[in-house]
């Protein structure tokens, strides 16, 4: 028998470049930022820079207001992405029951990194004051409620998981959906990421590790991966969902496939809840593992490319571990220079990136690079995007906080 496929049939996202896929990569190829100046009242907070999104309520509309009143905005948000996903893949967002032969054959893995925190803290703080606070507080403080809710608005009655893996997050949902498929438990899966992190002392648990943007008035500066000049990620909002399928599924029902998913990685590395490990072990085998024996068919690599000063160094010489030779002549970049870290959002939202590159043949530029650091020496794409006549395989790279570290290819269909 052969072995099973996993495709891409369609893909959500929601952030503040905007309030879709088209929306957020028009955005970014016109070189616009999602961040800006965001003075918080606490003077202990001293990051100056947020990618968060604007509050319209039409953004949830046709969603039911009993379930809305017991999410979490992340949770929300979750939901945006997933209807976009599943309007791409079937038509309508309501329509992907008639292509299945059982609500069990399609499930959710939606993860995210500190899920209702916000809400957590916010309910906390009424009660507090008041004596009160909503009576769907236990609800709004579960991780899984974005996943139950995507699950829940669309009877997805199949496998259903919620990784928590801070930056590496969004990738593992996809990569671990990529999986359940190949396993044969599942024919469709929507997987991907949310994170809405803005209550003051979440914010502020963030800055005070120094692991934010310490620039006060640059916005070059701000967000400027790979640049002498970085010093800190900007925090984003937002979620990124992709529908997968197995792929003679999708073909049955004449699905448009987007790409294929061929490789996944996912390595820890138990040293440090904060920093990566000096040896950068996991890092390479994720990226080993994920691209497999051909690594020559990689044209585009989605950095992980925070604007840390840590991680920008390793993750460079773990792309030159993983390459060889061959490092030195991949084009790659980040574009969190555009959108900020999306945490648990991140790896889902660069991945659909991937996908455009290898729609377009566009290349995003990493923007901000006044100033190459010496240490980080391969081809990130300076300042300019770059058409190329072909490419057939992206790799997206992931790392997060605990050591998580993951990598996915995705490829022309």
């Amino acid at each position: 028998m052969p072995a099973t496929r996993v495709v891409v049939t369609g893909y959500g996202a929601v952030s503040a470049l905007g309030e879709s896929v088209p929306d957020i990569w028009n955005a970014i190829m016109n070189y616009r930022v999602g961040y800006q100046l965001t003075e918080f009242p606490d003077p202990k907070i001293h990051a100056r820079y947020f990618s968060f999104m604007e509050d319209r309520r039409q953004r949830y509309a046709g969603f039911p207001k009993a379930v809305l009143k017991m999410l979490p905005t992340f949770a929300k948000n979750a939901l945006v992405a997933s209807r976009e996903a599943l309007q791409m893949a079937f038509g309508s967002a309501d329509d992907v029951q008639q292509f299945v032969t059982s609500p069990f054959d399609v499930g959710a893995i939606i993860g995210t990194g500190w899920g209702g925190m916000d809400s957590v803290n916010d309910n906390n703080n009424d009660y507090r004051e008041s004596g009160l606070s909503s009576s769907f507080a236990t609800l709004m403080s579960m991780h899984s409620i974005a996943t139950a809710a995507v699950a829940l608005n669309w009877n997805l009655r199949g496998y259903q998981n919620t990784p928590v893996a801070a930056c590496a997050t969004g990738t593992i949902a996809i990569g671990d959906a990529y999986q359940v498929i190949k396993s044969g438990r599942a024919k469709v899966m929507l997987a991907g990421g949310s994170e809405s992190l803005k209550e003051t002392f979440n914010v502020w648990s963030i800055d005070v590790i120094q692991a934010l943007s310490k620039e006060q008035h640059d916005v070059r500066r701000a967000c400027c991966p790979f640049s002498a000049r970085r010093s800190g990620f900007v925090l984003a909002e937002g979620a990124a969902v992709l529908c997968l399928e197995e792929r003679e599924h999708a073909l049955a029902r004449g699905a448009t496939i987007l790409g294929e998913i061929t490789g996944y990685g996912n390595y820890s590395d138990a040293y440090d809840m904060t920093a990566p490990a000096d040896d950068l072990r996991a890092r390479h085998m994720a990226v080993v593992q994920a691209v497999g024996q051909a690594p020559q068919r990689i044209g585009y690599i989605n950095l992980h490319g925070t604007s840390t000063p840590i991680n920008d160094v390793n993750e460079t010489n773990t792309i030159k571990s993983a390459f060889g030779d061959g490092a030195a002549g991949i084009p790659m970049s980040s574009t969190k220079s555009y959108t900020g870290h999306l945490i648990g959002a991140a790896g889902a939202l660069e991945t659909i990136f991937c996908l455009k590159t290898l729609e377009t043949g566009i290349i995003p530029a990493t923007i901000h690079m006044d100033e190459a650091d010496p240490a980080c020496d391969l081809d990130y794409t300076p300042n300019e995007h770059r058409q190329v006549e072909r490419i057939d395989a992206a790799l997206n790279v992931s790392f997060g906080f605990g050591g998580a570290n993951s990598a996915l290819v995705v490829e022309r269909a």
